[in-house]
């Protein structure tokens, strides 16, 4: 590669470490870049899904305290986000990664939805549920339960694996559909939610990568692994700490803007 590719490569990874830590659509960056720079589509989403690994693990480590926090949560979702993204990536090595091409634009949007509603729709059902048992206790003294029912519990686990399975297959915004789906079937805050985001998002990166690194090394592109992974390790140092200081409304709206861009980007493109 050309000075120049080196660091647009390297910016690239910077760019989609800091947004992926706050919100999860940063591979709609990088991705593109490693296309316009001449790279196939399938080696540029498998480098990608590499190198976006340690940027993922800084992530998780900024919210270290709130994962940890949070832990007996974060096991009940872990697994299934893990065996998604297994699914996902099986599914991009026999398919290609074109078949959800129409799909993504419509999840992005619906992901960025969740999240904007999410405090209206939480109020209702803390209303509709408030004489009913918790199903799971509070993870630390003083929270409300974390699952108001079963139902909510069941669907958090199946939504998780169907997040962690998009992730693994395509990871663009899966961050955005995490936030706003579990965002809604949780009584957690912006925050706790995006701590538990960081945590399954690299479980899935992760797992992916593995697969593809087990299956189909020639497919991948160990510079554009290696740049990226510097890019993104920087960036989700910074952006983890940007992310802990921002009030839930301005995370919020960070996700709103983020995921309409991104939604108009992959419906142009």
């Amino acid at each position: 590669m050309s000075p120049l590719e080196i660091v647009v490569v390297l910016a690239a990874g910077f760019a989609a470490g800091t947004i992926n830590v706050i919100v999860g659509a940063g591979t709609l960056i990088s991705f593109p870049a490693m296309v316009l720079l001449g790279f196939p589509p399938l080696t540029a989403t498998m480098s990608n899904s590499l190198g976006i690994v340690p940027g993922s693990a800084a992530g998780a480590f900024s919210y270290r305290r709130e994962i940890r926090r949070l832990w007996p949560t974060a096991r009940t979702m872990l697994p299934a986000s893990i065996l998604g993204g297994i699914t996902g990536a099986t599914l991009l090595l026999t398919f290609g990664e074109r078949v959800f091409a129409n799909v993504v634009p419509w999840l992005i949007a619906l992901g960025t939805v969740l999240v904007l509603v999410n405090p209206w729709i939480k109020r209702k059902l803390q209303a509709r549920h408030a004489t009913e048992p918790a199903v799971v206790g509070p993870d630390y003294p003083g929270q409300p339960p974390v699952f108001r029912t079963r139902a909510a519990l069941f669907g958090a686990i199946v939504a998780v694996f169907l997040i962690g399975t998009y992730g693994g297959y395509f990871s663009a915004a899966q961050g955005v559909l995490f936030l706003g789906v579990v965002g809604i079937l949780t009584s957690l805050s912006m925050q706790d939610v995006n701590a538990l985001k960081n945590l399954t998002v690299m479980g899935v990166n992760l797992v992916a990568a593995t697969v593809y690194v087990v299956t189909a090394p020639e497919l991948i592109h160990w510079g554009l692994v290696g740049l990226l992974a510097v890019g993104a390790t920087a960036g989700g140092l910074i952006g983890g700490k940007l992310a802990r200081r921002l009030p839930a409304a301005a995370l919020r709206a960070f996700v709103a803007v983020v995921g309409t861009v991104a939604f108009v980007v992959m419906l142009l493109t």
